[in-house]
């Protein structure tokens, strides 16, 4: 497969992914957190809106598949995103602890596609170049 189909493939499944998660979360409340059925209003609250961010942020990805190539920058911006939560559960490990077993595996899914995500950024420009171009820069 190549770098194009795989970052296609990859950003709609990101897409679907994120969206349903999100949606999950703000339909279920403290019962679609694992470990935090008990939590409490406040972090129901919280857990809904953030659903709904999630939602969007989903929806976004989505919305760059929907262009051809898909933008480089979309890719990086959104990548970025998803690194940046990542990042924000190693803080909280350093800060109170190791999280329920699911929300550790998300976040090494998270530090491990995001180096992908950042290669693949830019393969469908690169595949939409005109030949000429792509044999001059030695692509």
């Amino acid at each position: 497969m190549t770098r194009a189909k795989t970052l296609r493939r990859l950003a709609l499944a990101m897409g679907y992914c994120c969206a349903a998660i999100g949606l999950f979360h703000v339909l279920g409340g403290n019962a679609a957190i694992p470990g935090a059925s008990r939590a409490g209003a406040t972090v129901d609250n919280l857990g809904r809106f953030f659903g709904a961010v999630f939602t969007g942020y989903g929806l976004a990805w989505l919305r760059a598949t929907r262009q051809t190539p898909i933008p480089a920058a979309s890719v990086r911006l959104l990548t970025g995103v998803f690194l940046l939560g990542a990042l924000g559960r190693v803080l909280s490990v350093a800060v109170t602890g190791w999280p329920h077993w699911f929300q550790t595996a998300l976040g090494g899914l998270e530090l491990a596609l995001s180096p992908l995500l950042f290669w693949l950024a830019d393969a469908e420009e690169r595949a939409y170049r005109p030949a000429e171009i792509r044999a001059d820069s030695g692509v």
